[in-house]
């Protein structure tokens, strides 16, 4: 359980990640392998950012840190920061050469400017739509200007935020253009958008949303 003080939400998706870290890690650890999409939109935030002159990357919300690891095979200096300690022990375990990290997405340990690129993948999804602002202000806050940032979510195929029965923890299903709109309003540019079909064991569509801080 993380000492961390949080809001109840965070505290829920905390110890929720806490209680399945081991078979969560062993679910997902070759997650991008059947998924060329997902891998192309990573490779082109990779270059994107490494286009603007680099700078670190923080994959927030890493859970076992295999995207982080990802990452870091692309050429980024990639580190992860999760809420979960369980998680955060898992993903060190597996990828001791990198930096993880426990902390919150909404109250980043780092100095104004500090990065070059966010990656937020599929970690978004269990913000209560209410505070999802206060999470882009945040991004804006720790990413240098021109610096990038990579959402990955749940689609709401035309409908309102939705909320759902994640596995894990409750979760929310999004518009894009929702979405979109939000990063607008704290300072984002949109650069790219995709949209792909679920594959058959998935149930929703996956949304993703390349930025730039302006």
């Amino acid at each position: 359980m993380t000492d961390l003080p949080l809001s109840p939400h965070l505290r829920a998706t905390a110890d929720a990640y806490d209680s399945v870290a081991v078979r969560y890690a062993n679910f997902v650890r070759n997650g991008l392998a059947p998924l060329p999409l997902d891998r192309a939109v990573l490779a082109a935030f990779a270059e994107f950012v490494q286009a603007t002159g680099g700078g670190p990357v923080a994959e927030l919300g890493c859970g076992p840190g295999y995207v982080t690891a990802h990452l870091r095979d692309l050429g980024l200096d990639a580190f992860g920061v999760d809420l979960s300690p369980a998680m955060i022990t898992q993903a060190r375990e597996a990828y001791p050469g990198l930096r993880f990290e426990v902390g919150s997405m909404d109250a980043l340990d780092m100095v104004d400017g500090a990065l070059g690129g966010i990656v937020s993948w599929y970690s978004v999804i269990h913000t209560p739509p209410e505070v999802m602002a206060s999470y882009f202000a945040e991004f804006s806050r720790v990413l240098a200007p021109g610096g990038h940032l990579l959402l990955a979510f749940f689609d709401s195929e035309g409908e309102p935020v939705t909320a759902f029965d994640h596995k894990v923890a409750t979760a929310y299903r999004w518009p894009i253009d929702g979405l979109a709109a939000l990063a607008d309003e704290a300072g984002f540019a949109e650069v790219g958008r995709m949209l792909r079909e679920p594959r058959e064991e998935e149930r929703y569509r996956r949304g993703h949303l390349l930025m730039r801080r302006q």
